[in-house]
C-alpha cells in the first residue's frame, strides 16, 4: 500500500495560528508519527511525505507528485480555525464522491479510529471541493483536528501525548481500511512485545513521561488499561515482533534515565477483557532487580525472606518471567506471611498442591528449592521442551502438568487455582503495584541525588 501523506502548509506559509501555535508545526508533528507509527509496525506500507521539514510546496505539486508516485491513498493534515468559538474535529472527501464510494467508506473507517483517540468533538464527516482532494487520482481524505484558536484545542495541541494519540488514531485507521498486516505478529509465539516506559495511576505522570521521552528522540504514547478494576496509564515506547528489537528499545530507554522500563509480551491470539491484557507471557525476561522484588515485600511484611535473587537467578535459567513468578509467590503467600494453609517452613512460595488447610501442600527443604520448584512448575505449563538439566527436578507435581497449556499468566486461571477466574489477573495487578513501587523508589534516589 502506497500513502501519500500531506502535512498541510509549511514554510512561508504557517496555516492557521493561534494561542502561541501554527497549524504547519502541529501538522508536520503528526504526520510524521503516523508515517513512523506504520513504517514501524505494519508490512508492505510505503509513505511519501510532500514534506518532512518546514518547507513550502504548492498544492499542485503535492497531488501531482501522489498522482506520478501513484500512492493508493492521499491522506491531508490540518488543524480548523474560526473565530475562537468553534472547537472539534472533522475530515472531509470530494463533494463528487458518493456516500457508497470507495472514498467514502475509507473516510468512514478513519473518521471513527481517530475519534477513539483525539478527545475531539466530532463535527462530523464531511465533504468539500479542496484541490487536494479534487486533483488527487486516487482516494483522498483531508482530516482538520481541532481549532487552533480555541483554548480548550490548543492545550491538547501543546501536549505531545496528544499529538501521538491523534497520530494512532489515523494509523489505526488507514491500517484498516487497507487491512494492512501487522510487522508485530509473529506467525511461530502469537506475540508482541511491547516496551513499557513507566506504568502510572496518574496520567499526569504518565504526560509527563512521554515529554520527557521525545526530549530524548523516543517516541512513547500513553495508553489507558484497566487492572482489577483499576485505570493506569501506561507509556508505551514501541511495539516489536522480535523480542530483540524490543529489548535494543529498552535498552534506549532505560539509557535515557528511566530504569523502571519493561517489556510486555502480548499473545495476539488471546482475548482481552477489563482486567487488562491477557497476554502477559510466563516466559520471558526477569527486568524488576532482586532489589526492588525485596524492597517491595518488606513495604508490606518487613520481615519477609529476601527471595529476590533466587527468583531472578532460576527466571533467567528457565526463560521464564521471574519477577512476575515473585509476584504470584507474593499473591499465595499473602506477602509471605503464610496467614493461609501452608506454613513458612514449608518454603512453597506459590502453593504447590494446596488444596486447603487440610492438605497444605509441597514441603521444601530451604527457601532456594521452594523457589526453584517454583520456576520448574511454571516452566511445565509455558513450554513443551524438555527441563533443562543443571538443577534436579524438585517439583512433586512437574510431570502432572498438560506441557504447554498456559502461555500466558491469565492462561493459569483455572489451572493453578480452580476455579481461579482471575487468578491470573490479580498477579498482573500486583506486579503492576511492583512496577509502580519501583518507580517511585528510582524518584526518590533521583531526588536525593539532585539534593
Amino acid at each position: 500500500m502506497k500513502l501519500y501523506l500531506d502535512p498541510g502548509h509549511g514554510g512561508s506559509d504557517t496555516g492557521a495560528v493561534g494561542n502561541g501555535l501554527r497549524e504547519k508545526d502541529i501538522t508536520l508533528d503528526i504526520a510524521l508519527r503516523i508515517r513512523s507509527i506504520l513504517t514501524n509496525n505494519y508490512e508492505d506500507v510505503q509513505v511519501m511525505m510532500s514534506r518532512t521539514g518546514d518547507t513550502s510546496k504548492t498544492l499542485s505539486q503535492r497531488t501531482n507528485e501522489a498522482n506520478s508516485w501513484g500512492a493508493d491513498y492521499y491522506l491531508s493534515i490540518h488543524c480548523n480555525a474560526f473565530n475562537g468559538s468553534p472547537g472539534g474535529y472533522e475530515d472531509f472527501i470530494h463533494t463528487s464522491q458518493s456516500s457508497s464510494s470507495v472514498t467514502a467508506q475509507y473516510q468512514t473507517i478513519i473518521h471513527a479510529e481517530v475519534m477513539k483517540l483525539n478527545q475531539l468533538q466530532d463535527r462530523g464527516q464531511k465533504k468539500a471541493n479542496f484541490h487536494v482532494l479534487r486533483e488527487s487520482a486516487m482516494p483522498a481524505l483531508l482530516t482538520e483536528n481541532g481549532f487552533i484558536d480555541n483554548a480548550q484545542d490548543a492545550a491538547l495541541m501543546k501536549q505531545s501525548s496528544w499529538r501521538q494519540q491523534v497520530a494512532q488514531g489515523h494509523a489505526n485507521g488507514v491500517a484498516k481500511a487497507f487491512n494492512l498486516k501487522s510487522k508485530t505478529t509473529d506467525p511461530g509465539t502469537g506475540a508482541i512485545y511491547k516496551v513499557i516506559a513507566g506504568s502510572f495511576k496518574s496520567k499526569e505522570n504518565a504526560v509527563e513521561r512521554v515529554a520527557f521521552l521525545r526530549t530524548k528522540g523516543i517516541e512513547s504514547f500513553v495508553d489507558t488499561v484497566l487492572i482489577s478494576g483499576e485505570t493506569w496509564y501506561r507509556v508505551q515506547a514501541g511495539a516489536f515482533s522480535n523480542r530483540e528489537n524490543a529489548e535494543n528499545r529498552l535498552n534506549e530507554v532505560k539509557n535515557a534515565g528511566i530504569q523502571d522500563a519493561f517489556i510486555l509480551a502480548e499473545n495476539t491470539s488471546g482475548t482481552s477483557n477489563e482486567e487488562g491484557p491477557t497476554g502477559y507471557s510466563i516466559q520471558g525476561q526477569t527486568f524488576l532487580s532482586p532489589e526492588h522484588m525485596n524492597l517491595f515485600v518488606k513495604t508490606i511484611n518487613p520481615a519477609a525472606l529476601e527471595l529476590g535473587m533466587y527468583y531472578l537467578t532460576f527466571g533467567e535459567y528457565y526463560g521464564i518471567r521471574g519477577d512476575i513468578a515473585f509476584a504470584q509467590a507474593m499473591h499465595e503467600t499473602d506477602f509471605l506471611r503464610f496467614t493461609g494453609g501452608v506454613q513458612p517452613e514449608q518454603n512453597n512460595f506459590c502453593g504447590l498442591g494446596a488444596t486447603g488447610p487440610d492438605n497444605p501442600g509441597a514441603s521444601f527443604a530451604t527457601p532456594r528449592e521452594g523457589v526453584l520448584a517454583h520456576l520448574q512448575h511454571l516452566f511445565a505449563y509455558a513450554s513443551t521442551k524438555p527441563l533443562p538439566d543443571e538443577y534436579p527436578l524438585v517439583d512433586p507435581r512437574f510431570d502432572l502438568v498438560a506441557r504447554g497449556s498456559a502461555a500466558t499468566w491469565v492462561g493459569l486461571n483455572g489451572k493453578w487455582a480452580v476455579p481461579g477466574t482471575n487468578y491470573g489477573q490479580s498477579i498482573l495487578s500486583l506486579y503492576e503495584r511492583m512496577i509502580d513501587e519501583a518507580r517511585k523508589n528510582l524518584e526518590n534516589v533521583l531526588l536525593e541525588l539532585k539534593g
